[in-house]
């Protein structure tokens, strides 16, 4: 019994400073904060790549008749863009506390850097963002299926199936090796 309140205590103590859901302070600045450094063809254009690709259309493609003919079918009534079911995975940070995003952050923009790679307010500075440990510790996360299919799943009315492999091959947006 003693053992389980020490853990209890140290697991409050360190909640309540901050270290143990240090990710939850992590604040959305949205994709035009991040393409001020990601659009350079030299550092690999990270942006416009994802210009490209279907996450960047993901909240637009709510408003289309296609999206409100997929929505009833699954049970969504009204709006695709106002609907729980849908904006938790078309925008990033769905459910998150308001006082999480920073006034640049749009959810128009879709899914956004931001989705992958987590909420940037801690990693972005230019110092931390060249030292990859750091912005690992400061809440960058790097990529992996778990991430994916948190949305990729059969839960969305239009899966057919997600190969990680070849999807991740078609946003990939490496830095240019120095």
């Amino acid at each position: 019994m003693a053992k389980k309140l020490v853990v209890v205590a140290t697991v409050s103590v360190l909640a309540a400073a901050g270290l143990l859901f240090a990710e939850a302070n992590h604040k959305y600045v949205g994709i035009k904060k991040c393409s001020m450094c990601h659009k350079s063809e030299s550092k690999g254009n990270q942006y416009g790549q994802w210009l490209s690709t279907k996450h960047a259309k993901a909240y637009e493609t709510l408003a289309t008749p296609a999206a409100q003919e997929t929505g009833q079918k699954a049970g969504v009534t009204g709006n695709p863009q106002e609907a729980p079911q849908c904006l938790k995975c078309h925008i990033t940070g769905y459910g998150q506390d308001a006082s999480l995003f920073e006034a640049g952050f749009a959810k128009v923009d879709g899914v956004q850097c931001e989705s992958c790679h987590g909420a940037g307010s801690d990693y972005m500075p230019i110092a931390v963002m060249k030292d990859k440990a750091k912005a690992i510790e400061a809440g960058l996360i790097m990529p992996a299926k778990e991430g994916c299919v948190k949305c990729h799943n059969s839960e969305s009315p239009n899966f057919q199936g997600f190969d990680f492999d070849s999807y991740f091959k078609k946003i990939a947006h490496p830095r240019p090796k120095a």
